[in-house]
């Protein structure tokens, strides 16, 4: 088994010409990253006809939020990246899983200015995820009860989305966080 566990989450600000940078970078890990370490694994795995390819998305994948556009649409690549290698892997033995954490307590996350809801700890979080790919889940949002938030807030009409987020606290760019020090 392989987990692609690469994330960074900075906010971003697409007026602000430093920020492209910091969406680049973060394209670079998020995704390249991901795809970087499942390379060298796919052949052996594909010749033994056996093996798991685990991809961590986040359900910020599923629709964007403000101040999060590198981040949501980083890991809305990883979601169909995934997608798309295990249409590739199909009938090779080889298992692609797709994990989409909602909140996790991390520093990353402490950093917020925002409610998160369903917050779980690392060891939880680390739990699930193990049962679902044990399992043999191909997709699986943790916990649950974001993937029903995630499904509803995907069907709102733009209009009742926009409305809902608006006012809601942006993520901290580079160099604003509490944990960033010049």
């Amino acid at each position: 088994m392989v987990v692609a566990n690469a994330g960074i989450s900075v906010g971003v600000d697409t007026a602000q010409r430093g920020d492209l940078d910091v969406m680049a970078q973060t394209f670079a890990t998020n995704n390249l990253g991901m795809a970087a370490t499942f390379h060298p694994f796919i052949d052996a795995m594909v010749r033994r006809g056996s093996g798991r390819l685990v991809g961590i998305g986040s359900v910020a994948g599923v629709r964007g939020l403000p101040g999060h556009g590198a981040y949501c649409a980083s890991k809305a690549a990883v979601i169909s990246y995934c997608e798309s290698l295990r249409g590739e892997l199909r009938g090779t033995g080889v298992q692609v899983v797709t994990i989409c954490p909602g909140y996790v307590d991390t520093p990353l996350t402490r950093e917020n200015r925002y409610a998160m809801p369903f917050l779980l700890p690392p060891q939880a979080f680390a739990d699930r995820a193990f049962h679902a790919i044990e399992a043999g889940a191909t997709y699986r949002v943790i916990p649950w009860q974001m993937g029903v938030v995630a499904k509803l807030l995907r069907i709102l009409p733009d209009a009742w989305f926009d409305r809902l987020l608006a006012g809601r606290p942006r993520k901290h760019r580079a160099g604003q966080g509490r944990s960033s020090n010049p």
